[in-house]
Protein backbone atom coordinates (compact mmCIF):
# COMPACT_ATOMS: atom_id res chain seq x y z
CA UNK A 1 0.00 0.00 0.00
CA UNK A 2 3.05 2.56 0.88
CA UNK A 3 4.67 1.98 -2.53
CA UNK A 4 1.35 2.42 -4.33
CA UNK A 5 0.83 5.99 -2.65
CA UNK A 6 4.92 7.30 -3.57
CA UNK A 7 4.41 5.97 -6.84
CA UNK A 8 0.98 8.74 -6.82
CA UNK A 9 2.59 11.34 -4.87
CA UNK A 10 5.93 10.84 -7.92
CA UNK A 11 3.58 11.02 -10.96
CA UNK A 12 1.60 14.21 -9.62
CA UNK A 13 4.50 15.72 -8.30
CA UNK A 14 5.97 15.23 -12.47
CA UNK A 15 3.00 16.88 -13.71
CA UNK A 16 2.92 20.01 -11.56
CA UNK A 17 6.96 20.44 -12.65
CA UNK A 18 5.42 19.81 -16.39
CA UNK A 19 2.72 22.15 -15.99
CA UNK A 20 4.87 25.16 -14.68
CA UNK A 21 7.39 24.62 -17.06
CA UNK A 22 5.01 24.83 -19.85
CA UNK A 23 3.18 28.11 -18.08
CA UNK A 24 6.70 29.61 -18.22
CA UNK A 25 7.71 29.07 -21.62
CA UNK A 26 4.11 29.86 -22.51
CA UNK A 27 4.58 33.34 -21.22
CA UNK A 28 8.21 34.11 -22.27
CA UNK A 29 8.11 33.09 -26.63
CA UNK A 30 11.30 32.04 -28.40
CA UNK A 31 11.94 35.05 -29.87
CA UNK A 32 11.58 37.66 -27.08
CA UNK A 33 14.52 39.94 -26.52
CA UNK A 34 16.14 41.92 -23.67
CA UNK A 35 18.71 44.59 -24.64
CA UNK A 36 21.48 45.26 -22.60
CA UNK A 37 21.68 49.28 -22.06
CA UNK A 38 24.17 51.57 -20.06
CA UNK A 39 24.53 55.84 -20.24
CA UNK A 40 27.40 58.26 -20.52
CA UNK A 41 29.34 58.50 -17.33
CA UNK A 42 32.56 59.91 -16.19
CA UNK A 43 35.12 57.61 -16.13
CA UNK A 44 38.84 57.48 -15.53
CA UNK A 45 41.47 56.73 -19.15
CA UNK A 46 44.42 55.35 -18.58
CA UNK A 47 47.02 53.53 -20.85
CA UNK A 48 50.27 52.41 -19.97
CA UNK A 49 53.58 50.84 -21.69
CA UNK A 50 55.69 48.53 -19.91
CA UNK A 51 59.50 48.05 -20.63
CA UNK A 52 63.15 47.17 -18.75
CA UNK A 53 65.86 49.28 -18.40
CA UNK A 54 68.85 50.28 -16.41
CA UNK A 55 69.63 52.37 -13.80
CA UNK A 56 72.14 54.65 -14.60
CA UNK A 57 73.90 57.99 -13.40
CA UNK A 58 72.65 60.89 -15.07
CA UNK A 59 76.83 62.08 -15.62
CA UNK A 60 78.99 59.71 -15.38
CA UNK A 61 82.81 60.38 -16.61
CA UNK A 62 85.48 58.07 -17.30
CA UNK A 63 88.45 59.15 -16.17
CA UNK A 64 91.63 57.74 -18.21
CA UNK A 65 94.89 58.90 -18.98
CA UNK A 66 96.50 60.87 -22.46
CA UNK A 67 100.24 59.39 -21.62
CA UNK A 68 101.60 55.83 -20.77
CA UNK A 69 103.68 55.06 -17.58
CA UNK A 70 103.43 53.43 -14.72
CA UNK A 71 100.91 54.25 -11.85
CA UNK A 72 103.05 55.17 -8.73
CA UNK A 73 100.40 56.49 -6.22
CA UNK A 74 96.81 56.09 -6.45
CA UNK A 75 94.94 58.47 -3.43
CA UNK A 76 90.80 57.32 -4.27
CA UNK A 77 89.19 53.66 -3.77
CA UNK A 78 85.99 52.59 -4.85
CA UNK A 79 83.05 54.91 -2.88
CA UNK A 80 85.15 57.63 -2.17
CA UNK A 81 83.52 61.26 -2.86
CA UNK A 82 85.63 63.33 -4.58
CA UNK A 83 85.64 67.02 -5.27
CA UNK A 84 86.69 68.51 -8.72
CA UNK A 85 90.14 68.88 -9.40
CA UNK A 86 90.99 66.56 -6.49
CA UNK A 87 94.15 64.31 -7.40
CA UNK A 88 92.77 60.51 -7.73
CA UNK A 89 96.69 59.24 -8.79
CA UNK A 90 99.67 60.22 -10.17
CA UNK A 91 101.66 58.05 -12.91
CA UNK A 92 105.67 57.90 -12.49
CA UNK A 93 107.28 60.99 -13.80
CA UNK A 94 110.91 60.25 -14.46
CA UNK A 95 110.36 60.15 -18.30
CA UNK A 96 108.35 62.95 -18.80
CA UNK A 97 110.33 64.89 -16.26
CA UNK A 98 113.14 64.43 -18.33
CA UNK A 99 111.70 64.72 -21.80
CA UNK A 100 111.13 68.24 -20.54
CA UNK A 101 114.09 69.17 -19.56
CA UNK A 102 115.35 68.39 -22.31
CA UNK A 103 112.97 70.41 -24.35
CA UNK A 104 113.73 73.01 -21.77
CA UNK A 105 117.89 73.31 -23.27
CA UNK A 106 116.65 72.93 -26.48
CA UNK A 107 114.23 75.94 -26.22
CA UNK A 108 117.07 77.78 -24.51
CA UNK A 109 119.58 77.36 -27.03
CA UNK A 110 117.42 78.16 -30.14
CA UNK A 111 116.20 81.06 -28.34
CA UNK A 112 120.05 82.19 -28.18
CA UNK A 113 120.53 81.37 -31.83
CA UNK A 114 117.03 83.32 -32.88
CA UNK A 115 118.30 86.39 -31.05
CA UNK A 116 121.93 86.55 -32.89
CA UNK A 117 120.51 85.76 -36.07
CA UNK A 118 117.59 89.01 -35.59
CA UNK A 119 121.01 91.09 -34.78
CA UNK A 120 122.81 90.13 -37.94
CA UNK A 121 119.51 90.26 -40.27
CA UNK A 122 118.93 93.74 -38.50
CA UNK A 123 122.77 94.80 -39.41
CA UNK A 124 122.50 93.22 -43.16
CA UNK A 125 119.01 95.25 -43.89
CA UNK A 126 120.88 98.39 -43.00
CA UNK A 127 123.67 97.84 -45.01
CA UNK A 128 121.71 96.50 -47.59
CA UNK A 129 119.47 99.91 -47.78
CA UNK A 130 122.52 101.83 -48.12
CA UNK A 131 123.91 99.48 -50.93
CA UNK A 132 127.02 98.58 -48.67
CA UNK A 133 126.28 94.71 -49.05
CA UNK A 134 125.43 92.05 -52.07
CA UNK A 135 121.89 90.99 -52.10
CA UNK A 136 123.35 87.62 -51.62
CA UNK A 137 124.74 88.29 -48.09
CA UNK A 138 121.30 90.01 -46.94
CA UNK A 139 119.24 87.36 -48.49
CA UNK A 140 121.80 84.30 -46.69
CA UNK A 141 121.48 86.39 -43.23
CA UNK A 142 117.62 86.83 -43.90
CA UNK A 143 117.72 83.13 -44.56
CA UNK A 144 119.38 82.10 -41.29
CA UNK A 145 116.67 84.59 -39.19
CA UNK A 146 113.81 83.25 -41.12
CA UNK A 147 115.37 79.61 -40.09
CA UNK A 148 115.89 80.59 -36.36
CA UNK A 149 112.51 81.82 -35.45
CA UNK A 150 110.67 78.80 -36.87
CA UNK A 151 113.49 76.37 -34.73
CA UNK A 152 112.76 79.13 -31.78
CA UNK A 153 108.83 78.67 -32.29
CA UNK A 154 109.15 74.57 -32.97
CA UNK A 155 110.73 74.39 -29.22
CA UNK A 156 108.27 76.14 -27.84
CA UNK A 157 105.49 74.14 -29.22
CA UNK A 158 107.60 70.86 -27.84
CA UNK A 159 108.34 72.54 -24.38
CA UNK A 160 104.68 73.50 -24.57
CA UNK A 161 103.59 69.84 -24.98
CA UNK A 162 106.47 68.07 -22.74
CA UNK A 163 104.76 70.40 -20.10
CA UNK A 164 101.34 69.00 -20.64
CA UNK A 165 102.28 65.67 -20.90
CA UNK A 166 103.79 66.65 -17.02
CA UNK A 167 100.92 67.84 -16.23
CA UNK A 168 98.88 64.96 -17.66
CA UNK A 169 100.61 62.46 -15.29
CA UNK A 170 98.82 64.01 -12.52
CA UNK A 171 95.33 62.48 -12.74
CA UNK A 172 92.57 64.94 -11.28
CA UNK A 173 89.00 64.48 -10.86
CA UNK A 174 86.91 66.32 -13.76
CA UNK A 175 83.50 67.14 -11.35
CA UNK A 176 82.66 66.52 -8.16
CA UNK A 177 81.18 63.38 -7.18
CA UNK A 178 81.57 59.42 -6.41
CA UNK A 179 83.90 57.04 -7.34
CA UNK A 180 82.51 54.39 -9.02
CA UNK A 181 85.17 51.49 -10.09
CA UNK A 182 88.98 51.65 -10.29
CA UNK A 183 90.52 49.99 -12.49
CA UNK A 184 94.21 50.02 -12.08
CA UNK A 185 96.53 49.56 -8.85
CA UNK A 186 99.47 50.81 -7.98
CA UNK A 187 102.84 49.62 -10.14
CA UNK A 188 100.41 48.64 -13.13
CA UNK A 189 102.11 49.91 -16.34
CA UNK A 190 99.43 51.93 -19.18
CA UNK A 191 100.05 52.19 -22.31
CA UNK A 192 97.69 55.22 -24.01
CA UNK A 193 99.32 54.59 -27.80
CA UNK A 194 96.31 54.16 -29.63
CA UNK A 195 93.06 54.29 -26.87
CA UNK A 196 93.13 55.91 -23.71
CA UNK A 197 92.93 53.49 -20.80
CA UNK A 198 90.30 54.25 -18.50
CA UNK A 199 91.36 54.66 -14.66
CA UNK A 200 88.52 55.64 -12.49
CA UNK A 201 84.02 55.97 -13.16
CA UNK A 202 83.28 59.29 -11.24
CA UNK A 203 79.13 59.51 -10.94
CA UNK A 204 78.23 62.86 -10.57
CA UNK A 205 75.09 62.96 -7.93
CA UNK A 206 73.70 59.69 -6.97
CA UNK A 207 70.87 61.82 -5.48
CA UNK A 208 69.63 61.90 -9.17
CA UNK A 209 69.50 58.75 -11.21
CA UNK A 210 68.09 58.07 -14.88
CA UNK A 211 66.35 54.66 -16.49
CA UNK A 212 67.66 53.87 -19.88
CA UNK A 213 64.52 51.64 -21.01
CA UNK A 214 64.70 49.77 -24.23
CA UNK A 215 60.98 50.27 -25.62
CA UNK A 216 59.55 47.94 -28.46
CA UNK A 217 58.43 49.91 -31.70
CA UNK A 218 55.18 48.94 -31.84
CA UNK A 219 54.44 51.46 -28.41
CA UNK A 220 57.02 54.74 -28.83
CA UNK A 221 54.68 56.50 -31.07
CA UNK A 222 52.43 57.07 -27.81
CA UNK A 223 56.13 57.88 -25.52
CA UNK A 224 56.47 61.90 -24.62
CA UNK A 225 58.64 63.61 -22.89
CA UNK A 226 57.19 64.50 -19.92
CA UNK A 227 54.86 61.70 -19.60
CA UNK A 228 54.50 60.02 -15.68
CA UNK A 229 56.58 56.81 -15.01
CA UNK A 230 56.24 54.19 -12.31
CA UNK A 231 58.93 51.25 -11.59
CA UNK A 232 60.03 48.89 -9.43
CA UNK A 233 63.60 46.76 -8.60
CA UNK A 234 64.21 43.40 -7.92
CA UNK A 235 66.48 44.92 -5.06
CA UNK A 236 63.16 46.30 -3.17
CA UNK A 237 59.86 44.22 -4.86
CA UNK A 238 57.91 45.97 -2.10
CA UNK A 239 58.76 49.89 -3.16
CA UNK A 240 57.47 51.89 -6.13
CA UNK A 241 59.56 54.46 -7.78
CA UNK A 242 58.40 57.57 -9.51
CA UNK A 243 60.09 59.53 -12.49
CA UNK A 244 59.50 61.50 -15.37
CA UNK A 245 60.17 60.63 -19.24
CA UNK A 246 62.93 63.04 -20.56
CA UNK A 247 64.35 62.09 -23.38
CA UNK A 248 62.97 59.66 -26.43
CA UNK A 249 66.33 58.44 -28.46
CA UNK A 250 65.68 58.96 -32.12
CA UNK A 251 68.46 55.94 -33.27
CA UNK A 252 67.27 51.88 -33.33
CA UNK A 253 68.55 49.07 -32.08
CA UNK A 254 67.65 45.62 -33.05
CA UNK A 255 67.98 42.82 -31.16
CA UNK A 256 66.80 39.25 -33.05
CA UNK A 257 64.99 41.08 -35.29
CA UNK A 258 63.01 42.90 -32.44
CA UNK A 259 63.66 46.49 -33.13
CA UNK A 260 63.47 48.69 -29.81
CA UNK A 261 64.21 52.71 -28.76
CA UNK A 262 65.83 53.85 -25.85
CA UNK A 263 63.89 56.10 -23.73
CA UNK A 264 65.07 57.97 -20.40
CA UNK A 265 63.56 58.44 -17.53
CA UNK A 266 64.97 60.57 -14.62
CA UNK A 267 64.23 59.75 -11.08
CA UNK A 268 64.90 61.18 -7.60
CA UNK A 269 66.89 59.17 -4.91
CA UNK A 270 67.63 60.68 -2.39
CA UNK A 271 67.83 57.92 0.01
CA UNK A 272 70.36 56.22 -2.28
CA UNK A 273 67.93 53.08 -2.95
CA UNK A 274 68.67 53.16 -6.55
CA UNK A 275 72.03 52.07 -7.75
CA UNK A 276 74.41 52.04 -10.74
CA UNK A 277 73.15 48.98 -12.95
CA UNK A 278 69.59 47.77 -11.44
CA UNK A 279 67.73 46.47 -13.76
CA UNK A 280 64.26 48.28 -13.81
CA UNK A 281 60.38 47.32 -14.76
CA UNK A 282 58.83 50.37 -15.64
CA UNK A 283 55.39 51.46 -16.46
CA UNK A 284 55.29 54.31 -18.99
CA UNK A 285 51.53 56.30 -18.28
CA UNK A 286 50.87 57.55 -22.16
CA UNK A 287 47.40 58.71 -21.11
CA UNK A 288 45.64 59.78 -17.81
CA UNK A 289 42.66 61.29 -18.19
CA UNK A 290 40.21 61.72 -14.73
CA UNK A 291 36.44 62.20 -14.75
CA UNK A 292 36.20 62.48 -18.49
CA UNK A 293 32.72 61.37 -20.02
CA UNK A 294 33.31 58.00 -21.42
CA UNK A 295 31.49 54.75 -22.34
CA UNK A 296 32.56 50.70 -22.09
CA UNK A 297 34.40 49.50 -25.24
CA UNK A 298 31.67 47.12 -25.35
CA UNK A 299 29.12 49.71 -27.20
CA UNK A 300 31.10 49.77 -29.92
CA UNK A 301 31.01 46.21 -31.04
CA UNK A 302 27.14 46.16 -31.07
CA UNK A 303 25.90 45.16 -33.95
CA UNK A 304 21.81 44.48 -34.01
CA UNK A 305 19.96 41.31 -35.31
CA UNK A 306 17.47 43.17 -37.60
CA UNK A 307 15.04 40.40 -37.44
CA UNK A 308 14.94 39.08 -34.47
CA UNK A 309 14.11 42.62 -32.89
CA UNK A 310 11.33 43.79 -35.00
CA UNK A 311 9.87 39.84 -34.19
CA UNK A 312 10.02 41.27 -30.73
CA UNK A 313 8.14 44.49 -31.11
CA UNK A 314 11.29 46.67 -31.50
CA UNK A 315 10.60 49.10 -33.92
CA UNK A 316 14.20 50.04 -36.23
CA UNK A 317 14.65 54.01 -37.31
CA UNK A 318 14.06 54.09 -41.06
CA UNK A 319 16.53 56.91 -41.20
CA UNK A 320 19.84 55.15 -40.07
CA UNK A 321 23.23 56.43 -40.98
CA UNK A 322 25.95 54.51 -43.09
CA UNK A 323 28.75 53.24 -40.62
CA UNK A 324 31.20 54.40 -44.29
CA UNK A 325 30.38 58.03 -43.98
CA UNK A 326 32.20 57.66 -40.28
CA UNK A 327 35.22 60.50 -40.08
CA UNK A 328 38.62 59.66 -38.63
CA UNK A 329 37.37 60.89 -35.17
CA UNK A 330 34.07 59.01 -35.00
CA UNK A 331 32.38 55.97 -33.90
CA UNK A 332 28.60 54.69 -34.29
CA UNK A 333 26.98 53.71 -31.70
CA UNK A 334 23.07 52.29 -31.35
CA UNK A 335 20.36 53.95 -29.03
CA UNK A 336 17.15 52.90 -27.31
CA UNK A 337 14.39 54.99 -27.29
CA UNK A 338 11.33 53.33 -25.90
CA UNK A 339 10.89 50.36 -28.26
CA UNK A 340 12.82 52.61 -30.80
CA UNK A 341 16.44 51.58 -32.18
CA UNK A 342 18.33 54.02 -33.71
CA UNK A 343 22.31 54.28 -34.67
CA UNK A 344 24.10 57.79 -33.50
CA UNK A 345 28.03 59.02 -35.01
CA UNK A 346 29.75 60.33 -31.62
CA UNK A 347 33.04 61.70 -31.99
CA UNK A 348 35.75 59.71 -29.36
CA UNK A 349 38.70 60.43 -27.70
CA UNK A 350 41.45 58.38 -25.83
CA UNK A 351 40.93 55.06 -25.05
CA UNK A 352 42.33 52.01 -22.82
CA UNK A 353 41.17 48.56 -22.26
CA UNK A 354 37.95 49.19 -20.33
CA UNK A 355 36.90 52.73 -21.80
CA UNK A 356 36.65 55.30 -24.60
CA UNK A 357 36.44 58.98 -24.35
CA UNK A 358 33.28 60.36 -25.95
CA UNK A 359 34.01 63.80 -27.02
CA UNK A 360 30.67 64.71 -28.37
CA UNK A 361 27.30 63.81 -30.23
CA UNK A 362 26.27 62.34 -26.76
CA UNK A 363 24.20 63.21 -23.62
CA UNK A 364 23.91 61.38 -20.31
CA UNK A 365 20.12 60.84 -21.11
CA UNK A 366 20.92 58.35 -24.05
CA UNK A 367 19.98 54.66 -23.73
CA UNK A 368 23.24 53.12 -25.05
CA UNK A 369 22.91 49.50 -26.07
CA UNK A 370 25.80 47.24 -25.02
CA UNK A 371 24.23 44.08 -25.87
CA UNK A 372 20.90 41.78 -27.15
CA UNK A 373 19.98 38.41 -25.03
CA UNK A 374 17.20 35.84 -25.57
CA UNK A 375 15.42 35.06 -22.90
CA UNK A 376 14.03 32.31 -23.90
CA UNK A 377 17.77 30.91 -23.45
CA UNK A 378 17.96 32.66 -20.27
CA UNK A 379 14.43 30.25 -18.78
CA UNK A 380 15.86 27.32 -20.71
CA UNK A 381 19.16 27.24 -18.66
CA UNK A 382 17.00 28.33 -15.27
CA UNK A 383 14.57 25.02 -16.22
CA UNK A 384 17.52 22.87 -16.83
CA UNK A 385 19.02 23.99 -13.39
CA UNK A 386 15.44 23.36 -11.75
CA UNK A 387 15.92 20.72 -8.30
CA UNK A 388 14.05 17.58 -8.67
CA UNK A 389 11.42 17.03 -5.99
CA UNK A 390 12.69 14.87 -3.16
CA UNK A 391 9.31 12.49 -4.19
CA UNK A 392 10.06 11.86 -7.62
CA UNK A 393 11.68 8.15 -8.41
CA UNK A 394 14.96 8.12 -9.71
CA UNK A 395 14.29 5.60 -12.56
CA UNK A 396 17.24 3.20 -13.99
CA UNK A 397 17.59 2.62 -16.84
CA UNK A 398 15.98 -0.37 -18.42
CA UNK A 399 13.47 -0.64 -16.27
CA UNK A 400 9.65 0.14 -16.85
CA UNK A 401 8.29 3.54 -14.91
CA UNK A 402 6.31 2.33 -12.03
CA UNK A 403 8.23 -0.68 -11.56
CA UNK A 404 9.45 -0.59 -7.92
CA UNK A 405 12.39 -3.05 -6.91
CA UNK A 406 11.39 -6.21 -5.05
Amino acid sequence: MKKKNIIIISVVSLVVVATAIHLILKKTPKDAIRLETTNMSLNKITTTVTATGTIDPIIEIAVGTQVSGIISKIYVDYNSVVKKGQILAELDKTNLQSDYNSQLLNLNSSKTQYEFQKKNFDRSKDLHDKKLISDIDFETAKYNYDLAESTYKLNQSNLRKAQTNLNYATIHSPIDGVVLSRAVEEGQTVAASFSTPTLFDIAQDLTKMQVIANVDEADIGGIKNGQRVSFSVDAFPNDSFTGTVTQVRLKSTVTSNVVTYQVVVNTPNKDLKLKPGLTATITIYTVEKNDVKALPNKAFNFKPDMETLEKSGYVIDKNLKIEKNLKENERMLWVLSGKTLRNINVEVGDADNSNTEIVSGLTTNDSIILDQKSLADKTAVASNTTEKSPFMPNFKRGSRQGETKK
